[in-house]
């Protein structure tokens, strides 16, 4: 776990603390509380709201937060139940209060647009096009990130036809690649490049994403080729395919001069042309 912050809503204080292992953002649930309910004692508060989770059949949500010592009122490391996002929203949509209805409102529309895009995909492309427009991206990164997402999905196709697991396995073959032409595995570029829950390939440069690429469709090729049967035998084809572009990085690197991997993330590239 990092160190405890703090992030503000409508002025008001909650503690929240990253878990680098688990890549998940954990928040106060009490903190939440005493904002959406303008409760006087929130942790009473929370206390009877858990009994009648747990009443309502609600053990999950419950028995999902767990205890994390933040900084306390009083400047002390306290213990206090928190809630990863997931988890988080799941108890906001529980609770009574008019200041949680825009949190519902956002749920009910978030959820009734994965179903449109699930009976028309074009939708979730489109949404995805308007969602990087709208953060400042060049419309020519964008059209090579959505060439990104293509590839990628050609290679996690032939991936699930190998019989590799989604999850666990993915990620373990998506390093092999990356440290073949990166150099690093995915954990550390984020680290590189200072991210959290950022999407990596939301913070390449052009010259990165097309070596990804590179790397991944070699991969994709190559396991085409090879068929391979079980697990190491595909960490052998991922390692092979990422050192397709790990050679043309050295290449470019010898040629030019400059590094390609930068640790550049998407807020210092949005203010240069990439």
């Amino acid at each position: 776990m990092t160190q405890p912050k703090i992030a503000i809503f409508e002025g008001k204080r909650i503690r929240r603390q990253w878990d680098d292992e688990r890549e998940l953002w954990y928040f106060s649930v009490v903190d939440v509380v005493r904002v959406l309910t303008n409760s006087v004692d929130a942790l009473a508060y929370w206390r009877k709201f858990k009994e009648r989770l747990l009443k309502e059949g609600g053990n999950e949500t419950v028995t999902k937060c767990h205890g994390l010592k933040m900084i306390a009122a009083d400047g002390k490391m306290r213990v206090t139940d928190v809630a990863d996002t997931e988890v988080m929203l799941r108890i906001i949509q529980s609770i009574p209060s008019p200041n949680a209805e825009p949190f519902k409102l956002w749920l009910a529309k978030v959820g009734y647009e994965r179903l449109e895009e699930t009976a028309d995909p074009e939708l979730a492309i489109n949404r995805a096009l308007k969602t990087y427009l709208q953060k400042g991206y060049s419309k020519e990164w964008i059209n090579q990130r959505l060439k990104c997402i293509e590839i990628r999905k050609a290679l996690t196709d032939e991936w699930e036809n190998r019989g590799v697991k989604e999850g666990l396995e993915f990620a373990i073959l998506t390093d092999e690649i990356s440290q073949a032409w990166a150099g690093l595995t995915t954990k550390q570029y984020k680290n590189l490049k200072g991210l959290k829950k950022e999407n990596l390939r939301d913070n390449m440069t052009n010259l990165e994403l097309v070596l990804n690429m590179l790397a991944e469709t070699a991969t994709t090729e190559i396991s085409y080729k090879r068929q391979p049967k079980n697990l190491p035998e595909n960490k052998k084809v991922a390692r092979e395919g990422g050192t397709v572009a790990g050679n043309a990085r050295k290449e470019i690197e010898s040629k030019t001069g400059k590094r390609v991997i930068t640790q550049k993330n998407a807020k210092k590239l949005k203010l240069m042309k990439i």
